[in-house]
């Protein structure tokens, strides 16, 4: 009786479940369908490979202004900030002490001429008495000591008239370069001195071109040296090799300039070696000080591929791509990164040109191999004909459309 009732039980039991299973007594149902992805052929593109460094801008001439004689500061000729020309002033320094000096000078070279004319008859006049006996020789040599006297008195007379001029000339302190101007950090009435040293006045800073200084590391650098002994780029000392140069506040590299110097030694310290690239300033784009972000030029164009970086997933240290297969399986395929290039993400292995990988919708995969509906779409400026070429292919899961619009 006991057993029996055991019996009873496991068959209600039984019954229970398959009718919880399978309430309308048919075929187990299946399961939901393949997700749809969307998916694009990887890009090859012949490409030339830029080295990216950080840099700063610097001006191709800086001068600091400062006076070449002492006194006080009469007027301020320019306006802070602004432009100025070569040549033209930017500070006056009260000028009549100089314009005294400078009279006076002309004054003694006056004298002096005077006085050389003056010896010079009296070395006439002795000539002929000498020559009549009326004077003795040593007379005559002292008047012509005196006429030889007097024309080196006019030539240090005439020295100290230029030395004036010249100091009454500097007190218009003038830009050097054409530039912009700084801050001028002295005002009428102070006074400047050139001892112990000059007092700093202003400084001035070139426009066009300007400098990019950026450094490079020591591998970088090794490379670049063989690169030129194998004939595969030529050195940057010896060519205008390109650079594409963006600041802080702009995508890419908009701006385009060319290498004119590498230092002659590596810093031991950091490893690395100053370079300077020269940029076009006419739109005054560029001011001293600021960021860049440089890429120099680094090898001859090459076959490169090329995919979105929102297909790349992360796995520890490991990067992969989910590739699609003849049976739309999303196979999972590790993969080595190189730089990005036009918002493209170049791969340097792992990939193969043509073949379609998994761009949006890669969090429906939830293992390798599942099956899934592909939408195709355009990889990055891909050509419309690339993306016919996807679509031609055999990529149908049965049962299941290809215009569905669940795609991401």
């Amino acid at each position: 009786m006991y057993r029996n009732a055991l019996g009873l039980i496991g068959v209600l039991v039984v019954t229970m479940f398959t009718t919880a299973c399978d309430p309308a007594g048919g075929e187990t149902p299946q399961g939901p369908p393949p997700p749809e992805v969307s998916v694009a052929e990887v890009i090859q593109r012949n490409i030339a490979q830029w080295d990216e460094f950080t840099g700063h801008v610097e001006a191709s001439e800086t001068v600091e202004i400062r006076p070449r004689v002492s006194g006080y500061i009469e007027s301020v000729e320019y306006i802070d900030g602004h432009e100025v020309k070569k040549g033209q002033v930017l500070f006056i320094i009260d000028q009549r002490p100089y314009q005294a000096d400078l009279e006076r000078a002309e004054a003694e070279l006056a004298r002096a001429k005077t006085q050389a004319e003056l010896a010079k008859t009296e070395v006439a006049r002795a000539r002929k008495l000498i020559d009549a006996k009326m004077i003795s020789q040593e007379e005559y040599d002292q008047r012509a000591a005196a006429s030889e006297q007097g024309g080196a008195s006019i030539r240090a007379a005439a020295a100290a008239v230029e030395v004036a001029r010249l100091n009454l000339e500097f007190t218009e302190v003038k830009s050097p370069i054409d530039g912009r101007a700084g801050l001028a950090l002295v005002t009428p009435g102070n006074l400047v001195t050139t001892q112990p040293s000059a007092t700093l006045l202003t400084t001035v800073v070139s426009l066009d071109p300007m400098y990019v200084y950026f450094d490079g590391d020591e591998q970088t650098y090794l490379r670049y040296m063989e690169m030129a002994r194998s004939g595969q780029r030529p050195s940057s000392r010896e060519a205008h090799n390109p650079v594409r140069v963006g600041l802080a506040n702009e995508k890419g590299f908009p701006h385009e300039g060319f290498m004119d110097f590498v230092d002659n030694q590596l810093d031991p310290q950091t490893g690395t070696i100053r370079a300077r690239a020269v940029l076009d300033n006419k739109d005054r784009i560029f001011t001293p000080g600021l960021y860049a972000r440089v890429q120099l030029l680094g090898g001859a164009p090459t076959d490169t591929l090329l995919i979105d970086d929102k297909a790349i997933l992360t796995d520890q240290d490991r990067k992969y791509v989910y590739v699609l297969n003849e049976q739309n399986q999303a196979i999972r395929r590790d993969v080595k990164l190189g730089r990005l290039v036009d918002g493209m993400r170049v791969i340097s292995s792992g990939l193969e040109a043509g073949e379609v990988i998994i761009v949006h919708g890669i969090q429906k995969i939830f293992y390798p191999g599942m099956v899934v509906v592909p939408k195709p779409i355009a990889m990055g400026d891909m050509p419309a004909s690339s993306v016919r070429k996807i679509a031609a292919l055999d990529i149908r899961t049965p049962g299941v459309g290809l215009n569905s619009d669940a795609a991401e």
